[in-house]
């Protein structure tokens, strides 16, 4: 078995778990639902979940990584052996979202070249649906992402995960700044900013808080075996809680900024339709174009909009591949580049069918989704759920909150100890149920949220 790396300090680690945490759901997912939601109200009850449920599960699942010193694939297994399962169970989950995750990069690489190429083009309708259903060009752009995410994998955990994020997140941080900046100054951006900044608080329901709690799954890398496997590589040296906070500050301030980016521009471009936000995919593929179209040097702000992602993207899909190859390491003991190109290899087969779903092979449907579709629905409306409240359910009863708290203490204080407590046994499980049962009734029709 190869030696274990570590993050060559706080940094290292803070930026490379940040990276993960920040991605697709940061920049096109959280505006939307903001925009469905109420605006300041979902904002509001997001920034709350956050600092409750979000930082009693990073802190659970950094710390897991952080005792065993293993992926979450033995981690489970290494603190109670009936639960071994539960790690099988949660890297299942990154092997699901790997291959459609980069396929979408792809067409994150697609749209980069494309707005710089000819904008006026890739803002017609008909664009993004006569891309994805071609057979040759997605797969291409779909294997540049996906190469570049094996390429950082392949230079391991200090020179290649640790300085991409060095590099990427301060970039990336500049770049959503100097965007929010210029879009929040364009004339007409007011409403936009009203509605997304003030709180309506006639808006929130409880379809409000579940849509909120489960953006935050989706956006800060929780329940994946992300943030056990990095925090298998975070010094002991460290202090977990506050390098939690800091993740979870550097995720909410780039969710938080990307609506302020997308909504106030989309909302003056539509003259006040929130319908033009809550339309998902097409929202950044189909809508934003014609957004960037319409504005002053609109080729290099949606160029810049565009890079802004794709760094985005790739920190997460390199997170995302490493919580599959560490485990590959520790449970097999094999050398990090085999095990890395063949996770490689089984990315570029499943997504090349997730590609053709969307082309020659549309009329194959599962259940009623088409490939990628039901790929998205298991892992995140099922697996990543159930991960989720099957780790709390172990931590408040099987190993108990102490094992977590003593190495959270292990070289710092922890004062919210009593809340982690009630947090992880109770009330985190509690939710997280309330989720997984609403996510499956929604993508069936049963429940309209």
């Amino acid at each position: 078995m190869e030696n274990r790396n570590t993050f060559t300090g706080k940094i290292g680690f803070i930026l490379a778990a940040a990276g993960s945490a920040v991605g697709l759901g940061n920049l096109w997912r959280f505006p939307y639902l903001a925009a469905k939601y109420g605006g300041g109200a979902f904002l509001f009850v997001y920034i709350l979940l956050a600092v409750t449920f979000g930082t009693v599960l990073m802190i659970t699942e950094i710390s897991i990584g952080r005792k065993t010193q293993l992926s979450p694939l033995a981690a489970f297994g290494k603190l109670s052996k009936k639960w071994g399962w539960l790690g099988k169970l949660a890297t299942f989950v990154p092997v699901l979202i790997f291959p459609y995750y980069c396929l979408i990069g792809g067409w994150v690489t697609k749209y980069t070249y494309a707005t710089i190429a000819d904008l006026g083009a890739a803002a017609q309708d008909s664009y993004f649906g006569g891309y994805v259903s071609s057979s040759v060009e997605p797969l291409v752009w779909f294997g540049v992402f996906l190469a570049l995410t094996t390429l950082v994998v392949l230079f391991g955990v200090n020179k290649g995960i640790e300085k991409l994020s060095k590099i990427l997140m301060p970039a990336l941080l500049v770049i959503t700044v100097g965007l929010s900046v210029y879009v929040v100054t364009r004339p007409g951006s007011l409403p936009g900013i009203k509605y997304y900044l003030l709180p309506n608080f006639k808006e929130l329901s409880f379809k409000t808080f579940l849509a909120a709690l489960g953006q935050l799954f989706y956006s800060m890398s929780l329940a994946m075996g992300i943030m056990i496997t990095y925090g298998s590589y975070l010094s002991k040296e460290e202090k977990i809680t506050e390098a939690t906070h800091k993740i979870e500050l550097f995720d909410t301030a780039i969710a938080f900024l990307a609506g302020l980016m997308i909504i106030p521009a989309v909302f003056n471009f539509s003259g006040g339709d929130k319908t033009a936000l809550s339309t998902g995919p097409s929202l950044m593929f189909q809508t934003l174009p014609k957004v960037f179209n319409e504005m002053p040097a609109g080729r290099i702000i949606g160029a810049l909009f565009f890079f802004l992602v794709l760094f985005a993207a790739l920190t997460s899909s390199v997170s995302i591949l490493e919580a599959i190859v560490s485990g590959i390491i520790d449970e097999f003991g094999m050398k990090r580049v085999p095990a890395t190109l063949i996770v490689a290899a089984y990315g570029a087969a499943l997504g090349s069918v997730c590609s053709l779903g969307f082309g020659i092979w549309s009329n194959i449907k599962i259940i009623g989704f088409g490939i990628l579709d039901f790929l998205d629905f298991i892992s995140n409306n099922v697996f990543l759920p159930l991960v989720g409240m099957f780790t709390c359910i172990m931590v408040g009863f099987v190993i108990k909150p102490k094992s977590i708290i003593d190495e959270v203490e292990s070289n710092g204080a922890f004062r919210s100890k009593g809340f982690y407590s009630v947090m992880v046994k109770w009330i985190a499980p509690i939710f997280i149920f309330a989720i997984l049962i609403s996510g499956i009734l929604q993508s069936f029709g049963i429940l309209k949220i």
